[in-house]
């Protein structure tokens, strides 16, 4: 018997077989594609790209983007809930699909607590009260007394209905008492764009989106939604400042793998973009384009996002919004 058993180990040894290690020990062996589901342009594809070549270098693999936009980004994001959990396809989504869009959908076709493990949050588009350059308004108190003079006659755009932008300018709108009409587009660069034609007055965004047009007088930033000032634009108050804590809601981004992903899978996709983001050059780019890196664990993270989700399921059903 001890020499049939060593037979058959010499010759399972000598077909390779018993080489073969768990599934994860060689991840990842193939290029990692990462969905975004919302179009290019947008802030997820802005912090992507900063992101791309070093976490593609830190995994060892090509990073491909796949943008698979729709339904305030939920075919996308039940795309990858519904893929093979082999680390081969990822999630890089906002807010709304992990904490908002349940309760603005009826059936989304995934679970974002059941179905969709997160492995962080990346970073938080510091969000920013932008008003066209051309109303005749300094601030946020003369902005009050301008839509409270009209109306109904003020709109505001929007990358999406549902989306974190549009129900902190909804919430805006109701603290104002401006009765502002919301004007949704299919993401924020088509948003920025009526809002520089003065086909809407106001846009809440991140800085990066309207930044650039500030220097001409194009836009003007009223405030933004952060605990303290935002170094590049020290001149514009908080939210907070203004008495406004909690109407508008920063936006963040993070990214999640299909639940039941291996756990050593996770961990290695994790210690990638932890290194990613510890890089001080990758720092600064995300800061210069209005973009805030994270400051608490994924532990953390994760154990909040119940929270987070009970805030926006107020909210929701407060702006009276569904979208089925």
């Amino acid at each position: 018997m001890q020499v049939i058993k060593k037979t058959v180990a010499c010759f399972v040894a000598a077909l390779g077989l018993g080489a073969v290690g768990p599934a994860w020990a060689d991840y990842p062996e193939q290029p990692v594609k990462v969905v975004i589901p919302y179009p290019p342009g947008a802030a997820g594809d802005i912090i992507f790209r900063i992101l791309q070549p070093e976490l593609s270098r830190e995994l060892g693999q090509t990073v491909i983007t796949d943008y698979k936009t729709g339904a305030g980004g939920n075919i996308g994001t039940q795309m990858v809930a519904r893929s093979k959990p082999d680390g081969y396809t990822l999630l890089f989504s906002a807010t709304n699909n992990f904490v908002i869009n349940q309760f603005l959908y009826k059936n989304m076709g995934y679970d974002p607590f059941k179905d969709l493990y997160v492995i962080n949050k990346v970073a938080d588009a510091a969000a920013f009260v932008y008003v066209n350059g051309e109303l005749p308004v300094k601030n946020m108190a003369e902005f009050r007394d301008y839509v409270q003079q009209r109306k109904g006659l003020v709109n505001y755009g929007t990358p999406g209905a549902g989306t974190t932008p549009e129900l902190s300018a909804w919430k805006l709108s109701a603290v104002l008492e401006g009765d502002m009409l919301g004007i949704h587009y299919r993401g924020s660069a088509p948003g920025i764009q009526a809002l520089l034609s003065n086909e809407v007055q106001m846009f809440v965004t991140s800085y990066g989106l309207g930044a650039a047009f500030l220097p001409q007088g194009r836009l003007k930033a009223l405030a933004v939604a952060l605990p303290e000032r935002f170094p590049a634009l020290p001149d514009v108050p908080t939210m907070e400042e203004l008495g406004y804590k909690d109407v508008v809601i920063s936006n963040w981004w993070a990214l999640a793998v299909p639940a039941g992903t291996d756990t050593e899978i996770v961990a290695k996709i994790e210690e990638a973009l932890e290194k990613v983001l510890a890089d001080p050059e990758i720092r600064k780019k995300l800061l210069d384009q209005g973009y805030l890196l994270s400051k608490v664990s994924a532990e953390e993270f994760r154990k909040g996002l119940p929270a987070e989700a009970d805030y926006w399921h107020d909210i929701v059903t407060r702006a009276g919004i569904s979208l089925d």
